[in-house]
């Protein structure tokens, strides 16, 4: 008997094309950087791949970027990468996440809304890789030489998100195999990005934890464009467990929208249901719920004109800072509610996890 068109069964649906790498549309270089390796095969691939570049005599002071609004500017800002030097080779610290931030690159190519990068890098949204990194990883040893016999943790994702220019800086796997080597030494860093192939095999010595920043489908829909999907985050997080990491996840930031039990619920089902079992050893939570400035929210209004955030100051608790700024978070029993039902989902599904803090 013939087999009619309708009898045939569907095709499977078509995954969705994984995001590429980001790939500028612009790139400055320092002259003093094409004399290192990094800087050298940088250039050679922007060469190779037809990037328009140009020279810049510092790589904090790029000007001119193409654009007739301040918002054009912004965007292409974000799709510009400079390469230069970190001439500045004293550490910011970085709690509660870690004992010190470690810099090898600042800006990112997403755009999430919230993003305290927002106002931390001002006018400066451009995207800097740094070059020397030998020289970074120099000065991390005398900290760790510092606080020894004390373990020494450092976040390599402050002011960036290093994972998504990882196959154009491979510094990631430098300070990985760096770190590996040091008895007191720590490397952290959080990611929304799923390019960690080139990292499977570096040598890590169980020494550097890897986090994936996770959201409820609400918060990634609309406030998280230009990352990777959640599928993929997690897909990531399995490669890397697999690979021996230790890895943690960061729900940041908690976000109180309407139906956000079902949401983060969802979220924490979703991640029990996904995570193969050596995924779950060692494994930790940072809960962050979500907090802006005055000066936060008029500059994401301006970049983000049509954003759904909720930056109603009416609605916000003021919480004072360590440097005598605060910032608008919830009130008390909204994060109460938050933290609580989180916690309780998360210990439901991964008992012997950690949860490091909640802010």
């Amino acid at each position: 008997m013939s087999t009619t068109v309708l009898d045939r069964p569907a095709p499977p649906a078509a995954k969705p094309k994984p995001k590429p790498s980001f790939i500028p549309d612009l790139i400055y270089f320092e002259p003093k950087s094409l004399e290192y390796p990094k800087g050298r095969r940088i250039f050679d691939w922007a060469q190779q791949e037809g990037i328009p570049y140009r020279m810049t005599s510092s790589h904090n002071r790029i000007t001119n970027l193409p654009g007739d609004t301040e918002l054009e500017q912004y965007k292409m800002a974000k799709r510009t990468l400079v390469v230069g030097i970190r001439k500045t080779l004293k550490f910011d610290t970085s709690k509660p996440s870690a004992e010190y931030a470690i810099p090898i690159a600042t800006g990112c190519m997403g755009h999430c809304h919230y993003c305290y990068l927002q106002t931390t890098l001002g006018a400066k949204p451009y995207i800097r890789i740094y070059v020397n990194t030998d020289d970074i990883m120099e000065a991390a040893r005398g900290y760790i030489e510092e606080r020894k016999p004390e373990i020494t943790r450092f976040e390599a994702a402050c002011t960036s998100d290093p994972v998504g220019l990882e196959p154009i800086s491979g510094s990631l796997r430098e300070l990985i195999e760096f770190m590996a080597d040091q008895e007191f030494g720590r490397l952290r860093f959080v990611t929304k990005f799923h390019h960690v192939d080139s990292l499977l095999d570096a040598r890590h010595n169980g020494h550097t934890r890897i986090r994936f920043s996770v959201n409820s489908k609400y918060v990634i829909r609309h406030f998280e464009p230009n990352t990777s999907r959640f599928e993929e985050r997690i897909e990531a997080a399995s490669k890397v467990a697999h690979a021996g990491y230790p890895i943690g996840f960061i729900i940041a930031p908690i976000i109180w929208h309407e139906g956000w039990e079902d949401g983060y619920g969802e979220l924490i089902e979703q991640l029990a249901k996904s995570l193969p079992p050596e995924a779950r050893q060692n494994l930790t939570f940072e809960l962050i719920q979500h907090r802006f400035t005055k000066t936060a929210k008029n500059v994401i209004e301006r970049r983000y004109p049509k954003t759904k955030l909720e930056m109603d100051i009416e609605k916000r608790k003021y919480k004072w800072g360590r440097w005598g700024q605060g910032k608008y978070v919830y009130p008390d029993e909204q994060a109460d509610a938050l933290r609580m039902y989180l916690s309780e989902r998360i210990f439901d599904h991964f008992p012997e996890s950690t949860i490091d803090y909640f802010t």
